[in-house]
């Protein structure tokens, strides 16, 4: 897939965007091991009448918790502050799960991990500014081959990708195309890793030196490595992008926004009313207005939606 650049219209980070699933030997998004590190965050469901609980599984609804995936480095999508789990995801887990009378129970991971957790159990949804493609809803690797079991997504943001550099922008990096044969970070897993993978192909095919591109765990590190100067960019989601601009005096983003495309709350096929009840919370902390107040509070309006829509990722 290439990277297109796109302007930002209503999007936001794509904490990533459309990207083929990154294949960690013969699984889809496969990690190895136990991927999590028992970080949790919940939502209280106190308050308020969970007129949507009647729509869980029974199963969920008698434990009273929805359990949840995510990689917990993505400022200010959702991030550590202590051991708790913050950000806009949780804001609107815990939105919804007043809504559907449960807590969301958050559990860190490593994000090219996340829906093979979420496949064996461990995790019954996955929040993690999680980009809907066609490739993870069908299970298919960054060849196009069912690698296995794809997901069904409940979107509920859009963003894009973005280009964060050293503020002043020393190398002159203005989009992925003047990155041939220069040190580029990301984070591994991702759509902003698929579009530097595309853009490093192009390079060869037009007789330019390959991006060494520098994959990490989180985009706290490729951040790290852009900070120091080791690498000349770091390719991530426009929010968390944005974030880190404005958080301090050592980044900036520049250029347009590339493959913007939504996020979305992440299940497995079979669990089918979940995913149900889920996009009824959503809708419903949309009408009641908790929905854009979340996102007013992390900066995160301009990819706001106003219809929740399941796999609309192309």
């Amino acid at each position: 897939m290439t990277a297109s650049p796109t302007p930002r219209v209503a999007a936001l980070r794509a904490r990533i965007v459309p990207v083929a699933l990154a294949v960690s030997g013969a699984l889809l998004l496969a990690g190895c091991g136990d991927q999590t590190d028992g970080a949790q965050s919940g939502s209280d469901s106190g308050g308020g009448k969970a007129e949507l609980a009647s729509k869980l599984p029974k199963k969920i609804r008698d434990a009273g918790v929805i359990k949840v995936g995510t990689d917990a480095a993505y400022k200010p999508m959702e991030y550590k502050e202590g051991a708790e789990i913050v950000g806009l995801d949780p804001d609107l887990a815990n939105a919804m799960g007043k809504k559907l009378g449960v807590r969301f129970e958050f559990t860190n991971g490593t994000f090219d991990g996340l829906i093979t957790s979420m496949q064996t159990g461990r995790f019954d949804v996955i929040m993690s500014s999680m980009t809907d493609t066609k490739d993870r809803q069908e299970g298919l690797d960054d060849k196009g081959k069912k690698a296995g079991k794809g997901v069904d997504f409940v979107d509920y943001l859009t963003a894009g990708s973005s280009i964060l550099v050293k503020k002043g922008n020393p190398d002159n990096i203005e989009k992925v195309g003047q990155m041939c044969g220069k040190k580029v970070a990301t984070q591994r897993g991702t759509t902003s890793h698929e579009i530097l993978k595309a853009q490093t192909d192009k390079c060869v095919k037009d007789g330019k030196k390959k991006i060494d591109i520098e994959p990490y765990d989180t985009d706290d590190e490729a951040r790290v490595r852009l900070k120091t100067g080791a690498v000349v960019a770091d390719v991530s989601d426009f929010p968390v992008a944005a974030n880190a601009a404005k958080s301090g005096s050592d980044f900036e983003v520049v250029g347009d926004q590339m493959e913007s495309a939504p996020y979305g709350m992440a299940v497995t096929k079979e669990n089918t009313e979940l995913r149900d009840a889920l996009k009824e919370a959503l809708t419903a902390v949309i009408k009641d207005g908790s929905y854009k107040k979340a996102l007013e509070k992390w900066g995160v309006e301009d990819g706001g939606v106003d219809e929740v829509k399941i796999n609309s990722g192309s």
